[in-house]
């Protein structure tokens, strides 16, 4: 197990020695929705399924409940992976909604804790480019991450994120005072819409979803985009549901289709793709229900988030 030297040491037994190794590959930040300092946080994992690496006051007040070479299970599918690799994470304290920035001491023992992991375990100094891709992240930047998704940390510490703590860990490691570049990939744009409004799915017919607006991005772009749609309790559970991501023009023509995916039953199901869209094509994304009895399907929630780089 690895401890972080200027963490306070308050390890949680028994998941310390019981929960499985891991190789850590990534740090995902968080927000706790709550106003606690790290001791107040140590108390609650104790009593609680769930446990991250670290937990961070508002006060920079900084504690380290798990070694960084042990599971914990803040991350869902980054918790560990089949070949032993995981995240490391840290909880943050916020508002009761996390939609307040983090203070300065938070940056400085974010940025701090981003070198080590940096320095101890190699992590390298990229934003994650998928849910597997080794680097840094906040938990809503991938869905595999969330088991029913997540706008944590919130849209406040995403920008942070993105102009000031990633960056920070960037020229910290590398020694520099002046703004420079992260290795392989430039810090990505983040594509982040949702619509709650009910939606009825005909059987059988093609539908083409809008969140914002129906367009997800515009060409030229390198992206990993995630679909997730929520389906009522009552859908009948051999119903067919098949995502498919397109391009088209500008004008919603020329349509060029990726291969559909297929899932099945009630409630959340995600689709994904990572191809990259050319200059002035545009990525779209539609859904077709097919059910045993020919009724329509509740779609109760739809969302898409990923990053994208513009080429």
């Amino acid at each position: 197990m690895a401890w972080c030297p200027f963490a306070k040491k308050l390890e949680l037994q028994p998941e310390s020695d019981q929960q499985p190794a891991i190789r850590p590959t990534q740090f995902i930040l968080h927000s706790l929705a709550a106003p606690w300092d790290a001791q107040r946080l140590y108390e609650y994992w104790k009593t609680s399924p769930l446990e991250s690496h670290f937990g961070l006051g508002y006060e920079g007040d900084l504690a380290q409940y798990i070694g960084t070479e042990t599971r914990a299970d803040a991350n869902y599918g980054a918790n560990r992976r089949p070949d032993g690799t995981g995240a490391v994470s840290i909880e943050t304290a916020s508002n009761l909604k996390h939609t307040d920035p983090w203070t300065d001491k938070q940056v400085e023992k974010l940025i701090r804790v981003g070198v080590w992991l940096h320095q101890r375990h190699g992590v390298p100094l990229r934003i994650c480019r998928t849910a597997s891709d080794p680097g840094y992240g906040y938990h809503r930047l991938h869905s595999a991450w969330s088991s029913s998704g997540t706008s944590c940390p919130g849209d406040a510490r995403v920008a942070q994120f993105r102009k000031v703590v990633f960056p920070g860990i960037v020229n910290r490691a590398k020694g520099q005072s002046a703004p420079t570049p992260p290795e392989e990939d430039p810090v990505p744009k983040i594509l982040h819409e949702s619509s709650a409004t009910d939606m009825k799915l005909r059987s059988g017919h093609w539908v083409g979803l809008s969140f914002r607006t129906a367009v997800l991005l515009v060409g030229p772009v390198r992206h990993h985009t995630v679909v997730h749609l929520l389906l009522a309790d009552d859908t009948h559970a051999d119903t067919v549901v098949e995502g498919c991501f397109y391009t088209t023009d500008r004008n919603g023509g020329d349509r060029s289709l990726h291969l559909p995916v297929r899932a099945y039953g009630a409630g959340g199901h995600q689709f994904t793709c990572a191809a990259d869209v050319r200059s002035n094509r545009h990525l779209r994304f539609m859904v077709r229900v097919r059910t045993p009895d020919h009724r329509s399907v509740q779609l109760l929630h739809r969302s898409v988030s990923g990053p994208f780089w513009t080429l």
